[in-house]
């Protein structure tokens, strides 16, 4: 899940643009900052920042409603609509290929409409994607809709920790940015749950319900005063800046800032795709893309869209395995959002990974117990364990770290190209998990889990042998370890 700033070099290449879920650059900033937090530190003064914040995080919400649609709705759709395993397949992964182009297209939509007009233009297409899932007659119709909604989607994930990054003040960017990602597994697990007892038809129409919320609260929300003082918008950034921080504060300093940084910004080189291949650079680009690739072929989108099959195939209660990790995933992202700067990134990677092994282990036992006719009662057992100790593992570090990291190892003058190229592995590997999961479990259920555990191995002599740990180093004390 950086500044918008940072990564709006893209006129020269579409990758450049295609930053989704990058978190906020704020340790560039922090060494520009210093001196206005005591004058945003007033609770009562920043309740815009807040209630901007909650608009905002409506479409992280949404975000996980499409994601965790799949999951709970597979059995009823198929049986209803007669759809094969590979049609089913198509309708769940087709999801991260409308992700990755509205990853594409997020940056210059943000740009020429702003923060808000991202945001409203992602909502439009979660809207319509929903209505054409809930009228569909077949897979044609529901590829559509699930591609608009993937679409909105992969929009949201960019704008948002955008949107909040830039209208937050320094000592509240962290606190207020961990909500989109909790937002983010708040929204799947809720579709979990809910879609347990609520029809397929009915579960597409209350992905509306955070789509009004959002288009109705950003009527009362400022546009973000950095988009604007971008732009040339003097006047309206000002006053934008003056509703976010309160009416009685003093803004000329944060304004004056605001200005130089973008201005230090503009004046930087612009990096193409191929810089990223130079030899002084390697190093990042390796470390970046490699996080992206484990945290996806590790096998979560497969395990999240397809968890509730999973449970039934095991011979466990879908409704209550789905719940149990539903509410499982929600309390270790909220956790984990208050130990991240205490623990450090390298360590909860090296627990997290070794978590997703003992987890797809644990599972591949229990499939292959089933195959084998043996031990069956310890089978469910096993799988559910298996696939919750994966979720909780995946949860405390895996999920969130990886762009953490991205966020802090990239030189700023290549951090927007090599974010985008992160990003877009990140949606290539989702698309292509998400795709393969049900033939793989088809050619086996338990050599399945196996790949699994050996990829997230993998990741361990990775972060091992590669990854630094960057807890309380500055941005120039990282770049020059890797250097090293």
């Amino acid at each position: 899940m950086a500044i918008k700033e940072d990564i709006e070099r893209g006129n020269d290449s579409v990758f450049e643009s295609a930053a989704v879920s990058l978190l906020q650059d704020e340790n560039d900033m922090a060494g520009k900052e210093d001196g206005y937090t005591d004058q945003t530190s007033s609770k009562a003064s920043l309740w815009m920042v807040y209630f901007s914040t909650f608009v905002a995080v409506c479409g992280s919400f949404e975000f996980g409603s499409c994601a965790g649609y799949s999951s709970p709705t597979q059995t009823a759709i198929r049986t209803d609509l007669s759809l094969s395993l590979a049609e089913y397949s198509m309708f769940g992964s087709i999801l991260t290929f409308g992700a990755m182009i509205g990853a594409i297209t997020s940056g210059p939509i943000a740009d020429f409409i702003g923060r808000k007009g991202a945001m409203r233009t992602a909502t439009g297409f979660c809207v319509g994607g929903w209505l054409a899932i809930y009228f569909a007659e077949g897979a044609l119709l529901l590829d559509v809709g699930r591609l608009a909604t993937g679409y909105g989607m992969g929009v949201f994930s960019y704008v948002v920790p955008v949107f909040i990054a830039e209208i937050a003040p320094k000592n509240l960017r962290g606190a207020l940015t961990t909500i989109n990602q909790l937002m983010i597994c708040t929204g799947v697990s809720v579709a979990f749950i809910i879609g347990t007892v609520l029809t397929w038809r009915t579960l597409a129409l209350t992905g509306l319900i955070p789509c009004a919320v959002l288009l109705f609260g950003l009527f009362f929300i400022p546009e973000s005063p950095r988009w604007l003082a971008k732009i040339g918008r003097e006047k309206e950034f000002e006053a934008a800046l003056q509703d976010l921080r309160g009416k009685d504060t003093n803004i000329s300093k944060e304004a004056d800032e605001i200005r130089d940084y973008i201005e230090t910004l503009e004046r930087l080189p612009k990096a193409k795709m191929l810089d990223l291949f130079q030899r002084r650079y390697l190093s990042f680009v390796i470390i970046g893309v490699g996080l992206m690739v484990f945290q996806q072929f590790g096998g979560i989108n497969g395990i999240c869209f397809y968890v509730s099959n999973i449970f039934e195939t095991a011979g466990f209660s879908a409704a209550v395995g789905t719940i149990i990790y539903a509410i499982l995933q929600v309390v270790i992202t909220g956790l984990n959002t208050t130990v991240i700067d205490k623990a450090g990134g390298k360590p909860l990677l090296l627990v997290s990974s070794t978590g997703l092994v003992l987890g797809c282990i644990l599972s591949g036992v229990s499939f292959y117990l089933k195959d084998h006719n043996l031990a069956l009662d310890a089978v469910p057992i096993l799988a559910v364990t298996g696939i919750l100790i994966y979720i909780s593992a995946f949860s405390a570090g895996m999920g969130a770290v990886p762009w953490v990291i991205m966020s802090e190892i990239f030189p700023i003058n290549i951090k927007g190209v090599a974010g985008s190229l992160a990003t877009l592995v990140n949606w290539f590997g989702a698309w292509a998990v998400s795709y393969t999961f049900n033939f793989l479990m088809s050619w086996s259920s338990y050599g399945t889990f196996i790949l699994y555990a050996a990829i997230n191995a993998g990741a361990i002599l990775f972060v091992v042998t590669l990854v630094p740990e960057t807890k309380g180093k500055t941005l120039e004390q990282i770049q020059a370890a890797i250097n090293a």
